[in-house]
């Protein structure tokens, strides 16, 4: 096993092992898997909660395969593969780093499936030998309370200035897959970019639990602003009626793909191929859309947010990233 799952995932798996989730079979009800004749497959999905279940059900709908989900950040599930390992369950999985997928792919845990229509895919966001799709993606911005700002333009640098002081949160990047690619691309692609970071912690950065907690902190107004905040969440949100927006510095920011892919040892393979095709077709893409996530196709008409071309980006080399991530969140940690 790779230093970067063992740092990272290790006291995520020991808590899924005293919850008796690692290594089973079970299902919500205790039974075991049973062969009943009926086409089943076992999803792994680091979410969204409400686009994955909505996939789901249509997938099932449109195919008659039913399927068993299993939803958590893209660190739990990497825990819960690992535990399992002996004694595999899961069929396919989706994960919000494409890093983390390039990990599970290096190591042979991913087998390949050409699938179809993965020509309307951004080419940039899946792998040219076909071990993993990404069919959708968020972009990384700032996200902002606007109870208590009333506008804001600031580059990634400004929120170590004394003026944010205190007020500026983030996601941990131990359970955010998301914010370790953002570290990873700022500080491989900027120069300055640890010291950005450093001015951050040296500015009280709040490090806030993953994605959602670190947007509630400013939704309920105890911090200002996320920095690395996912973008697709801060858009539901808003349209919720909460008080909060995002911008994207014009210095660039992380696109952030979340990808799907077939488990090398997958027990039901055809109807994991059928899964990965659903995943492009334009009823998944349009649900991705229904979710503020930006569509790996980019044809689908989006849901009130900025489109790819509308966002500044900042072109990062993920080759071999998951080899090298442990000494960017090693790193992170180890600032005061």
């Amino acid at each position: 096993m790779k230093l970067f799952k063992s740092s990272i995932l290790l006291g995520v798996c020991i808590t899924l092992l005293l919850l008796g989730a690692c290594g089973t079979n079970d299902n919500k009800d205790g039974s075991k898997n049973a062969s009943t004749g009926d086409k089943t497959i076992t999803v792994y999905s680091a979410g969204p909660e409400g686009l994955a279940e909505n996939i789901k059900e249509a997938f099932e709908e449109e195919t008659g395969i039913k399927v068993e989900m299993f939803q958590g950040t893209t660190g739990k599930i990497l825990a819960r593969l690992e535990a399992e390992a002996n004694n595999p369950v899961a069929d396919v999985v989706v994960l919000a780093s494409i890093p983390s997928m390039e990990g599970l792919k290096s190591e042979d845990k991913l087998q390949a499936y050409e699938a179809e229509n993965k020509d309307v895919l951004n080419p940039e966001w899946s792998d040219d030998e076909y071990y993993y799709y990404g069919y959708s993606a968020s972009a990384l911005g700032v996200a902002f309370n606007t109870n208590q700002v009333d506008s804001i333009n600031a580059d990634w640098s400004a929120f170590g200035d004394s003026d944010w002081n205190g007020r500026v949160t983030m996601p941990d990047p131990a359970s955010s897959g998301s914010a370790v690619d953002f570290i990873y691309g700022l500080t491989t692609t900027d120069e300055n970019g640890w010291d950005i970071i450093q001015n951050w912690k040296y500015n009280n950065l709040l490090v806030a639990g993953a994605n959602r907690e670190s947007l509630d902190s400013v939704i309920t107004g105890d911090k200002d602003v996320v920095v690395a905040a996912v973008d697709y969440m801060t858009y539901k949100a808003k349209s919720d009626g909460e008080p909060i927006d995002i911008y994207y510095p014009e210095s660039g920011t992380v696109i952030s793909p979340r990808a799907a892919a077939i488990l090398a040892d997958a027990p039901n393979v055809e109807e994991a191929k059928a899964y990965i095709d659903f995943l492009l077709t334009d009823t998944a893409q349009k649900l991705v859309a229904d979710a503020y996530l930006l569509p790996g196709n980019e044809s689908i008409e989006l849901k009130d947010r900025a489109s790819l071309d509308e966002i500044p980006v900042i072109h990062v080399n993920w080759e071999n990233a998951e080899e090298k991530q442990i000494e960017t969140l090693n790193q992170f940690t180890s600032m005061d």
